[in-house]
């Protein structure tokens, strides 16, 4: 099994959200990732979120500090 994350510090909001999450598991990180997304950022629970946070997933732990932003 390879942990896996998914960083919201990469992302801009307007609440500029510290929030990483991590798994060892593909499904325990979705349901995570989409759990957070719809209540923290109130997006709408779709095929389509759920497809674009499953894209963000990195191999890894978070870095202890934030990412870079583009």
């Amino acid at each position: 099994m390879t942990r896996k994350y998914i960083d919201c510090r990469e992302y801009p909001s307007e609440m500029n959200c510290s929030v990483a999450l991590s798994a060892d598991s593909d499904e325990e990180l979705l349901e995570a990732a989409v759990q957070h997304a719809t209540t923290v950022h109130k997006h709408a629970d779709s095929p389509e979120l759920r497809s674009q946070l499953k894209s963000l997933f990195h191999i890894g732990t978070p870095p202890a500090e934030a990412p870079r932003r583009g």
